[in-house]
């Protein structure tokens, strides 16, 4: 497949597992005993339904730690008004939002990073993408499945290979201790060099939204030293 995307900074994008970021999601039971591991992303769902849905309040976290919104279909008042009040510095599209809602957003609200999600089982249609590559910056490859994300279950990651972006990507989909080799001949291929983050939530989780900081502790310390 032709790569449609040319990133002006391309050689700016570090490969390897140096450079992997880690995104610990569903916060809600004990953010700050996560917040003390440093991940680089702390996503919080704004989405009614999920058993993880936020509606509390963030401690104080350090600045390195990126607070990631998200959103299932949400309209874009809502979305503008939890950016402000959780001061939010990225939202993660998780529905039904076109590339029209994704750049009115991106004016509406110019200091959000936005990654939108798309679900992958065993194929995908990249050509979707294409109309996304100005709008949004980052993607998010999850586990396609009943529900909208924490379906707790890995996607083929063999998909990856068509990818046509330059675009950086996050990883997600029931991502656990059981996926670190997996992870380590990940990053060994082609289509890994634009996997900016690993996104993990459920199967670290003693329950909903409480993250087993022991569990977190040792995936972080191996993903690190993943080569």
């Amino acid at each position: 497949m032709e790569y449609y995307y040319t990133n002006k900074d391309k050689k700016s994008i570090i490969k390897g597992a140096k450079s992997l970021k880690l995104k610990v999601c569903g916060m809600n039971k004990n953010i700050s005993a996560v917040a003390t591991l440093k991940p680089d992303y702390l996503g919080f769902i704004f989405w009614k339904p999920s058993k993880r849905y936020f509606n509390n309040e963030i401690p104080a976290i350090p600045h390195s730690i990126k607070k990631v919104g998200v959103f299932v279909d949400a309209k874009i008042s809502e979305i503008k008004h939890l950016a402000e009040q959780f001061e939010l510095l990225y939202v993660q599209l998780h529905g039904k939002e076109s590339p029209a809602f994704c750049d009115e957003l991106k004016k509406q609200v110019p200091q959000l990073k936005i990654i939108k999600v798309f679900s992958i089982k065993d194929d995908f249609n990249f050509e979707q993408l294409r109309h996304f590559e100005d709008v949004c910056d980052f993607y998010l490859f999850d586990t396609k499945g009943k529900l909208p994300g924490g379906n707790g279950y890995v996607f083929n990651w063999s998909v990856l290979k068509n990818y046509p972006s330059t675009k950086p990507y996050f990883l997600s989909g029931g991502i656990g201790l059981n996926e670190l080799e997996s992870i380590r001949e990940f990053l060994k291929r082609p289509e890994s060099q634009y996997c900016h983050a690993i996104d993990v939530n459920s199967k670290f989780e003693i329950e909903p939204g409480l993250k087993d900081i022991e569990k977190l502790k040792e995936f972080k310390r191996a993903l690190l030293s993943t080569d």
